[in-house]
């Protein structure tokens, strides 16, 4: 993106380094049941029984690009995004658990969230959908779409992330902590803490 990553939840939120697969297709030889049972072993605790997290600081990864996802668990396998929780997780996967895992999460309906502050709602659609020309920040549209559904293969859905996941992953890009995705970490560094905020509620409403 130009603007915002995945969230999140989800994300959110980069490019994969990964072969890329049609929207809604599944990865090649992914098992569902496997899939869904290697999530309940590993994932549910944190992420939700069906990838819609209930804990506003882990993204919902529902309905989530597999791609995408598969990009995230490598890289936090790898210490290309640092997180020593999710390194842990990670690292207990396989390719082939990877692969079911994030093909069920796809399968899975991401339920709608909603905006908090009616003010900032309004700063954080405006930034969305237009960007902020004079200081060179690209509309978060222009890769994430305007439903905020992503671009599979590139960009990872937006749509009904919690604000509070969006609002540590834009200030990890900001701060270099979250390094990536060197597009999103040199857009995060032109947003201020309110701009943040805002397009982070508006991303939680977004559907």
């Amino acid at each position: 993106m130009k603007l915002l990553a995945s969230l999140l939840t989800a994300a959110a939120l980069a490019a994969p380094a990964l072969p890329a697969f049609a929207a809604g297709e599944t990865p090649a030889k992914a098992d569902l049941v496997k899939g869904q049972a290697s999530y309940e072993a590993v994932c549910a605790a944190c992420h939700g029984a069906d990838g819609n997290s209930t804990i506003v600081v882990n993204p919902k990864l529902a309905q989530q690009h597999p791609e995408y996802l598969r990009k995230q668990l490598h890289d936090f396998k790898s210490d290309k995004r640092a997180d020593p929780v999710m390194k842990g997780f990670a690292s207990m996967l396989s390719e082939e658990e990877m692969n079911n895992i994030t093909a069920w999460l796809a399968k899975q309906p991401a339920k709608t969230g909603f905006a908090t502050d009616k003010e900032l709602v309004v700063l954080g659609e405006r930034i969305y959908r237009g960007g902020v020309p004079d200081r060179k920040i690209a509309a978060c549209v222009s890769c994430h779409s305007p439903n905020g559904a992503g671009i599979p293969g590139q960009y990872p859905r937006l749509s009904g992330q919690h604000a509070d996941y969006t609002i540590k992953q834009l200030n990890t890009f900001r701060d270099g902590s979250r390094a990536n995705n060197l597009q999103m970490k040199d857009v995060a560094a032109k947003l201020n803490d309110r701009e943040i905020k805002a397009v982070a509620d508006y991303i939680a409403g977004l559907r």
